[in-house]
């Protein structure tokens, strides 16, 4: 089966600096994915390559098959990308948002309308549809956004941090949110400092070190490179980027 995602010696220099080194990253259609490093890992430039935000200095980006240098417009198509700060337009009425985004993405006015009415009941947002963006909290910005980067129904969702700023109740019912659109087929590749979260909610996990990916697999596969003691993502997480490459490198599957 052709992977969701796929990056295969990806590079990436920032002043004589690297901050992503020949990174090998494959992702199954269908996973929740986390990618996680320390500060400074690689982490937001890779999640920024794949969303045709940053050019790689070397190596190929591919998205369910199509080559994002080859045929960028194929490959964004069919996904989205979530920056962990909301960006909007404060002056746009909620459902006005929604309208402008999937015109970008050239959805139909009638298509949109019902998709983001759904996103907006979906995401509890819709007593605030008439609200102005700028007048959300930031909670509810963070939650609109993600309604955004849904509206042209993406096969693949790139989230930074799609944590930041919710409170707990919001957090409960963005996480509940992603949790069925992946059972229902979509791609979810993140990255978070919440450990707690990739623990419960991912189906697979990579560690990504000094821009490498130093591991992967889901939790009980990661045990089995990194030691069965440690009974939490944190420990095993702390264990991992503090050693460095595991004997099998990369591969935990």
């Amino acid at each position: 089966m052709t992977p969701a995602l796929e990056l295969i010696g990806v590079v990436k220099d920032y002043g004589g600096k690297r901050a992503v080194d020949g990174l090998n990253l494959r992702i199954p259609a269908g996973a929740f994915y986390a990618l996680l490093g320390a500060n400074g890992a690689g982490k937001t430039t890779t999640l920024r390559m794949i969303a045709g935000l940053l050019q790689p200095d070397g190596g190929s980006i591919r998205v369910f098959g199509e080559s994002l240098a080859g045929n960028p417009t194929g490959a964004k198509q069919q996904m989205a990308f979530l920056p962990d700060e909301p960006m909007l337009y404060g002056k746009l009425r909620c459902t006005e948002y929604l309208e402008f985004v999937a015109g970008l993405w050239g959805v139909d006015g009638r298509t949109a309308a019902a998709r983001g009415q759904d996103l907006l009941q979906w995401l509890d947002l819709w007593d605030a549809r008439a609200n102005y963006c700028e007048n959300l909290s930031r909670g509810m910005q963070q939650k609109l956004t993600l309604a955004g980067a849904l509206i042209h129904n993406p096969k693949l969702l790139i989230l930074d941090e799609p944590l930041t700023g919710l409170d707990a109740a919001a957090a409960r019912k963005v996480k509940d949110f992603l949790a069925g659109l992946v059972r229902d087929g979509l791609t979810v590749l993140f990255t978070t400092h919440i450990l707690e979260v990739a623990e419960r909610m991912a189906t697979r996990i990579g560690l990504i070190r000094a821009g490498q990916l130093i591991a992967e697999g889901t939790l009980d596969e990661l045990r089995a490179v990194y030691g069965s003691e440690h009974t939490s993502l944190e420990d095993l997480f702390l264990s991992a980027t503090e050693a460095g490459p595991a004997p099998a490198a990369g591969s935990a599957s």
